[in-house]
């Protein structure tokens, strides 16, 4: 197993203090120097786990998912083990403030370009109540700490969607440096259950 790089540490010096902003810019610089190599074994990694997490939650089980895109963690490769194992899989839709719609996953050939530089299903779209049929959400992170707390890019489609997940788990997936210790904490953010990451596989939060 590949062993976690260090987490990273924006400015100023005490990661305490920084800012989510400053969270931000940090973990997109980084994700913008990983090598096409370290992406292709990165995306290998986590296939490899998304197959095992649908061999474990078996057939008939409805797992929410996404379409990595830019430097996110992952590929299509995930959506199509998943799909294999669970049977369906639903893929968030973005449009307006609010909670994310769905659609059903039928495959990278069915996949779109969506607002936001994102790839999605076409329509017909499910309406945000749909995430409550789901065993487990695959949710994007920019990072996420031992507590649970995520990081995302601010826009808070999932912050008004995860409140319709109840009982699902909610894993987190992010790159190995991009979990960390400790992370700022609004009072709206939904805490995450797990991360997965490509080094490390599955790991269980909010037991320190």
């Amino acid at each position: 197993m590949r062993r976690p790089t260090p987490a990273p540490q924006p400015s100023p010096d005490t990661a305490g203090a920084a800012t989510k902003t400053q969270w931000r810019e940090e973990i997109l610089a980084r994700r913008r120097e990983v090598t096409a190599a370290v992406r292709d074994a990165e995306t290998a990694a986590l296939t490899t786990a998304v197959t095992a997490l649908g061999r474990e939650l078996g057939r008939g089980a409805t797992v929410c998912a996404y379409v990595p895109v830019g430097g996110e963690p992952g590929g299509t490769a995930m959506l199509d083990a998943l799909a294999a194992s669970v049977g369906r899989v639903l893929l968030p839709v973005a449009r307006e403030p609010g909670p994310l719609r769905w659609a059903t996953y039928d495959g990278v050939d069915a996949l779109v370009r969506a607002p936001f530089g994102l790839r999605e299903p076409a329509p017909p779209f499910l309406p945000p109540e749909s995430v409550a049929e789901a065993t487990m959400l695959l949710v994007p992170a920019l990072a996420v700490d031992r507590r649970g707390v995520r990081l995302g890019r601010g826009a808070g489609f999932y912050d008004r969607t995860l409140g319709l997940a109840a009982g699902a788990r909610l894993v987190a997936v992010v790159r190995d440096d991009e979990l960390v210790a400790r992370l700022p904490e609004d009072a709206h953010d939904v805490r995450m259950h797990e991360a997965l990451t490509p080094g490390g596989g599955l790991q269980v939060l909010g037991q320190e």
